[in-house]
């Protein structure tokens, strides 16, 4: 019955409905729809906006030779409803393969655990700067060129920070034996 006031308005006066109007009579449809692919009630709410938010930006291109508005909104939404469950597909595997390699390896330890107080100490009289750029090159193991563009610097500059970094690190290693 909704649908048959848009396409009667249609007809009637020769245009394609407004946004609002179609929004207005199809939004209980949309979310009936969704309702039921998904099975979950604030599910289909998400998609239904997701939906509407997807036909506004695409209703110039929407051509009412072709179909209902209707249709048009439930195509929509289907697509909307396919690219969540794929998207929640993929979620699920690499949470079960994140699962898996935690049961297969031991415990990890995270970075700076199990590192000498001296060692601790002269990275923490490093500029952030310098720490980083460890971080990536020696504990991340990024090439020059990758830690480069991740920084935005000059592969040379990441060379330089990199050099006087571990020069530091020396020397205060090296005080701490003497003292």
């Amino acid at each position: 019955m909704q649908v048959a006031t848009i396409d009667a308005l249609r007809r009637d006066a020769g245009a394609r409905p407004t946004f609002a109007a179609a929004a207005e009579e199809l939004l209980d449809d949309v979310y009936g729809y969704l309702l039921y692919l998904t099975k979950d009630w604030a599910l289909a709410e998400d998609l239904t906006s997701e939906t509407f938010e997807t036909a506004l930006r695409r209703w110039s291109r929407f051509d009412p030779r072709r179909g209902s508005a209707r249709a048009w909104l439930l195509a929509i939404a289907r697509s909307s409803a396919l690219d969540w469950f794929r998207a929640e597909r993929r979620r699920r595997r690499r949470e079960e393969r994140a699962e898996a390699r935690e049961v297969r390896s031991e415990p990890e330890r995270a970075f700076g655990e199990a590192l000498s107080p001296e060692l601790e100490t002269a990275l923490a009289e490093l500029s952030a700067g310098e720490r980083e750029v460890i971080a990536l090159r020696i504990v991340l193991e990024l090439d020059g060129e990758e830690t480069a563009r991740l920084l935005g610097i000059t592969p040379t500059a990441v060379s330089t920070r990199l050099h006087r970094a571990l020069t530091k690190l020396e020397e205060r290693m090296r005080d701490d034996d003497v003292a």
